[in-house]
């Protein structure tokens, strides 16, 4: 049975493993992953099947709506209420290659940013992933001045 709860440093193997297996996330280096389990562990989520981590979602807090380059590098512990809710990274076990998946992460992380108040959710997305966002509920917000990986970053923004 799938489960969505808050990471801990017991799943750290499994979150780097998954990005190891050629998964998408943009979350960070493992030092950074590791800085954002023990900082922002309300915005951080894995979806578990029997005890397995086979998905994730790297959210952090902002005063800014949309995400910066710098917050690729460091985690900032994350204010209590208000703000924005960014999505840094969201990737899932090669095994688990539907969008289902991601679309629940993304839901699950939704409830969290609403109890706690945040203004609005916003992601990055490239060109290709755009129509899943808006199907979830994102709508276009431009092109981003964020490099990171090299890639045309598009922001996505949800308001809550």
């Amino acid at each position: 049975m799938l489960e969505i709860n808050n990471a801990t440093m017991g799943d750290y193997g499994a979150i780097v493993a998954i990005e190891m297996m050629g998964v998408r996330l943009q979350a960070g280096t493992p030092e950074v992953i590791q800085d954002r389990i023990a900082k922002q562990n309300d915005t951080f989520l894995v979806a578990r099947d029997d005890q397995r981590v086979v998905g994730l979602i790297v959210g952090a807090v902002s005063k800014d709506e949309f995400i910066h380059d710098a917050m690729y590098k460091q985690a900032a512990a994350n204010e209590a209420t208000g703000g924005h809710q960014l999505v840094l990274g969201i990737a899932q076990a090669a095994n688990y290659g539907d969008q289902e998946l991601s679309a629940k992460l993304l839901a699950a992380l939704e409830k969290v940013a609403r109890a706690a108040h945040r203004e609005t959710m916003s992601l990055l997305s490239l060109e290709k992933d755009i129509p899943f966002y808006e199907k979830n509920g994102f709508q276009r917000a431009g092109v981003s001045d964020v490099k990171h990986g090299g890639n045309t970053w598009y922001n996505m923004v949800k308001k809550l």
